[in-house]
């Protein structure tokens, strides 16, 4: 019994050394390298245009709040 734990317990560790473990080193390693590299140009664009379209929208809802407070001085209370 304990020979057959032996061989099962060997032949896991050779499985994980000759296959798991290298996949395992690339992936994390790409994964690091990917991270390290930063926003790519299109991402950078996104980034930008979310950011411009904040802006926007910014200054959509205190034109919009004003415009509430002029009208209804009490929309706040209600919300």
């Amino acid at each position: 019994m304990e020979e057959l734990f032996v061989i099962l317990t060997g032949s896991s560790l050779i499985i994980f050394t000759l296959f798991v473990a290298p996949i395992w080193l690339i992936l994390h390693y790409r994964s690091k390298k990917h991270v390290s590299q930063g926003l790519s140009q299109n991402e950078m664009h996104l980034l930008q245009e979310l950011a411009t379209k904040e802006e926007q929208m910014s200054e959509r809802i205190k034109t919009l709040e004003a415009i509430l407070d002029s009208e209804s001085p009490n929309w706040r209370e209600r919300a």
